[in-house]
């Protein structure tokens, strides 16, 4: 795997998602990576969160009860001797590591509602956590269409970023990773290209340095998506050289 694909493999990691093989890489790459080892380290730490968030406490007496019953409840017998394993298809396994990321943005999207401190501050966050929800399935959808096709690369100035199109949904999503934050109030913004001009395409959020968004109209026409830097609110055309043109 290249460094780029390493970067990418956060997720997946936090999640337990890499072969054996993978994750002794991923684990190497770790130790050289401060950005990926804070960001593996914050992705466990909200899965463990949410799995708090739901706990519930057995009633006392509980284990008592279960014990006591076991000598009266008969044992069903074994359905099979064999278990029929399907084989991932070569696409999926492929796939499992941007689907991995993207069960992270969903871990992300519903840890933010876990702290608040007014009635003001739950509902917007609320309002935010929905969006976010709905934005991390519709790309955890867009990963799984048949015809998906991703594109990797480095940024101009740090970072990485993954395109994922699917012409039969008609939609695009950008995964980053690790994007600096611009100085000069500035912002990263999309583009589609076709036939030499650049469209608009959305703004990444500010102040997010990973994560992933759906770019504003479809991949229909389009051969890339450019990256740049732009002044604070976007522009209708690029002022500054891409920092990176992925092909579709």
């Amino acid at each position: 795997m290249s460094t780029v694909d390493l970067h990418t493999l956060t997720g997946a990691y936090a999640l337990g998602a890499l072969s054996e093989q993978e994750s002794a890489e991923f684990t190497r790459h770790l130790a050289q990576c401060p950005a990926c080892t804070q960001e593996v380290r914050e992705l466990q730490e909200t899965a463990a969160r949410l799995a708090l968030a739901v706990a519930e406490v057995p009633p006392a007496g509980l284990r008592t009860r279960v014990m006591a019953a076991l000598p009266e409840v008969r044992q069903l017998p074994p359905r099979g001797r064999h278990a029929t394993v399907a084989p991932l298809r070569r696409g999926m396994r492929h796939r499992l590591p941007y689907l991995a990321a993207a069960a992270c943005l969903v871990v992300a999207a519903l840890a933010g509602g876990l702290a608040v401190n007014s009635q003001n501050e739950a509902d917007e966050q609320r309002d935010r956590t929905a969006r976010a929800e709905q934005q991390a399935a519709a790309v955890s959808a867009l990963m799984t269409a048949p015809d998906a096709t991703f594109r990797t690369t480095a940024l101009k100035g740090g970072g990485s970023g993954t395109v994922v199109a699917s012409q039969r949904k008609g939609q695009t999503a950008f995964l980053y990773h690790g994007l600096p934050a611009l100085s000069g109030q500035r912002v990263y913004e999309l583009w589609y290209s076709r036939n030499g001009a650049m469209e608009p395409a959305g703004l990444v959020r500010t102040g997010s340095s990973s994560g992933a968004m759906l770019l504003t109209g479809g991949p229909q026409g389009a051969d890339g998506v450019g990256v740049t830097a732009e002044p604070q609110g976007g522009s209708s055309r690029p002022t500054t050289a891409p920092l990176a043109v992925l092909r579709l």
